[in-house]
């Protein structure tokens, strides 16, 4: 489906091979990310596809080519963004249906259109659709969803507020986005396929109702040749970006249903699809014809073909955690996928998601020590590259590492498949073997005799308070006492706070702290959540599950104390706090016990020990000491596996510690394609 990466018309070689894996891989079709139009239509810093002249057909056609070379069709999502667009770089005004300001926030508003600008704006879209068919797309999606792009604007009433034949009843609202499916089929019709997304209420506004969006689409059928359903809208948008936390796979059928006999033409929706069982019964059952996918496609860009092969267990299954929609929506940054390392990679480092290349230094022995995320990507990859022999090493009896009981609180099962996935294929590499249960000092690890020792120890919370906002431990905060405990204590350990007042410090902002607080409240405990940020859990905010996360929290009576402190914690049951912005306010709660969930603490002593050691490690034939993941600095999952696989991609380069450079697609002054580096 079409779906942001944020490598946009700037990287057009990264773009088109990023979407090109997944013709590889198997999908019948592949699409751009939203792609402007105009530059009225800038999404700055966000970076979306182009059409916007001769130069950006050059660039698009390169993907366009790229999936054909695979038996893929391509499609371009057509986007005019209106009062949504901030237009940040072109600094060019942008029309909408109304005068109103932006959803997102504030200082950003359009001018309303009159009908000659209206005409103009059509001719924008129908240039735009020529340029797609000149550089090779095979099919055309007018975007209308989301609440995100003009079409849509002029559906809504949230939005349209005009009285001419523009506005009103929904015959005139229809009005302007039939004209444009009717324009782009008379001029692009005969070659490219036509297809429109619509996006349907989920019964708040801003959206569209499901019985309009059905009216809409029985006169508009005759325009399209595919239509694109979706659901959300700017203020529910989670509900298309669904968290594995809140919503089942297939989670969508209720509104697809609602749309299906709707319309003679094919239709094709989303849910978060990885059983093929669950896709097969979506078609069988009448209520899709084409299965869509855009997570699940970043997850496993071979999802399609390991089905067509019955290899369904090697399915890189998508966790829903949501790291890719983090980083391209909130803050504007490249795609990247925790499941998979290789997004996004494909052009700049030559990765490839089931493929790697044997290694020169294949004749060693690995040992890679610690078997959490990063471990178990870097011993798996070690495998596939052909490494005589890689042993993973961990203290428990289980792989995982903090993975083990992340997934064990509430509703977040699903990130448990991120160590089921890679403990299945590590199971299959005749060349890697588990020592479970292992506990290594660096007389251990120097006895195994492996010629490269990768250390993957991961992190733990810290068991004092030390937290962002202060550096500082907290006083009175001290994970030996019984009143004070870290999530791995809770978690782990099965030590539960005591008493029934349970306050829970949050410095983290994440998933922790309100799964601990659903956890406890569940318990019988009475919560109350002390956090230095503006609002509860912010980072929740950029994956899809604050809101939801708020109201069940609220349900639970579960306090929240926002932008406070905790200055000191007593033994007397009483604990001291401070506003962080009015630092003369000060402030206290009562808890039977505090759970420390402030900040993550690399478990690094095994690696110092090692490097105190490395010229006798090197003189008993160690040739290579690394530390990957947590082990070097506490990050997000999609970032300590990225580690992980990136070592082992490297382990023959002539130093693994420093990554190599890779391609990046910047203007170089005086460089031609023969020499991209030139200086001139």
């Amino acid at each position: 489906m079409p779906h942001c990466a944020h490598y946009g018309i700037d990287n057009p070689e990264t773009q088109a091979a990023f979407r090109a894996m997944k013709a590889e891989g198997g999908w019948a079709a592949v699409n751009t990310e939203y792609c402007s139009i105009h530059p009225e239509s800038d999404d700055k810093p966000h970076l979306a596809a182009q059409l916007w002249d001769d130069a950006d057909i050059r660039n698009q056609a390169l993907l366009a080519a790229r999936a054909h070379e695979h038996g893929a069709l391509a499609g371009v999502e057509l986007w005019y963004g209106s009062v949504h667009a901030p237009n940040y770089d072109s600094r060019l005004p942008a029309r909408g249906v109304s005068q109103i300001s932006t959803d997102y926030g504030t200082g950003q508003s359009c001018y309303a259109m009159d009908a000659s600008e209206i005409r103009e704006l059509q001719g924008f879209y129908v240039a735009a659709a020529r340029r797609a068919e000149e550089a090779g797309f095979d099919i055309v999606n007018v975007y209308g969803g989301h609440c995100h792009t003009v079409t849509h604007h002029f559906l809504d009433p949230f939005y349209n507020k005009r009285d001419d034949e523009y506005g009103g009843s929904l015959a005139n609202r229809a009005r302007f986005w039939l004209e444009v499916l009717e324009m782009i089929r008379d001029a692009v019709g005969g070659s490219c396929a036509i297809a429109a997304r619509i996006g349907v209420d989920t019964n708040r506004e801003p959206g569209v109702p499901l019985e309009e969006a059905r009216q809409f689409i029985a006169w508009a059928d005759d325009l399209v040749d595919l239509w694109d359903v979706t659901i959300s809208n700017v203020i529910d948008w989670h509900h298309d970006v669904t968290p594995a936390r809140m919503y089942a796979e297939n989670y969508q059928r209720p509104w697809l249903e609602g749309m299906r006999d709707a319309t003679k033409k094919p239709v094709v929706g989303v849910g978060r699809f990885v059983s093929p069982d669950v896709m097969a019964e979506a078609v069988h059952g009448g209520v899709l014809d084409v299965i869509g996918a855009a997570r699940p496609s970043i997850a496993d860009p071979f999802l399609p073909s390991k089905i067509e092969q019955g290899r369904s267990d090697d399915i890189r299954e998508c966790i829903g955690i949501n790291t890719c929609l983090q980083r391209v929506w909130s803050v504007g940054s490249r795609l990247v996928c925790a499941q998979n390392a290789t997004a996004g990679e494909e052009y700049r480092r030559g990765w490839h998601p089931e493929r790697s290349r044997p290694a020169t230094n294949a004749a060693q022995e690995a040992v890679v020590i610690g078997a959490g995320p990063a471990g178990l990507e870097c011993a798996k990859i070690l495998g596939r590259r052909g490494m005589r022999r890689v042993r993973l090493v961990d203290s428990d009896p289980e792989m995982g590492g903090h993975m083990r009981w992340l997934p064990q609180l509430p509703r977040l099962s699903q990130w448990a498949k991120l160590v089921e996935y890679r403990a299945g294929q590590i199971e299959k590499l005749d060349n890697v073997e588990f020592v479970l249960g292992a506990e290594l000092d660096a007389d251990g690890a120097a006895d195994l005799g492996a010629q490269i020792v990768i250390v993957a120890t991961g992190s733990y919370w810290a068991t004092d308070g030390l937290n962002h906002h202060s550096h500082e431990p907290v006083p009175g905060a001290d994970a030996e006492l019984a009143h004070v405990l870290t999530p791995e204590q809770v978690m782990v350990d099965g030590v539960e706070p005591t008493g029934d007042r349970v306050l829970i410090y949050d410095c983290d902002g994440y998933v922790v702290a309100p799964g601990l607080a659903e956890r406890l409240a569940r318990a019988g405990k009475q919560v109350q959540v002390v956090t230095p940020f503006e609002s509860p859990f912010p980072r929740t905010r950029q994956t899809g599950e604050a809101m939801y996360i708020r109201r069940l929290l609220q349900q639970l009576g579960v306090e929240v104390a926002l932008e406070h402190t905790v200055e000191a914690i007593g033994s007397d049951g009483v604990v001291q706090g401070r506003s962080t912005w009015d630092t003369a306010a000060d402030a206290e709660w009562s808890a039977d016990g505090v759970v420390l969930v402030t900040q993550r603490v690399s478990n690094d002593a095994l690696w110092r020990q090692l490097v105190e050691r490395r010229e006798e490690l090197s003189d008993g034939g160690v040739t290579g000491l690394y530390r990957i993941g947590d082990c070097v600095a506490p990050r997000d999952l999609a970032d300590v596996v990225f580690d992980g696989r990136r070592l082992a991609e490297e382990i023959d380069s002539n130093d693994p510690a420093v990554a190599l450079p890779y391609r990046r697609e910047n203007r170089v002054v005086g460089a031609t394609q023969a020499d991209p580096i030139a200086t001139g």
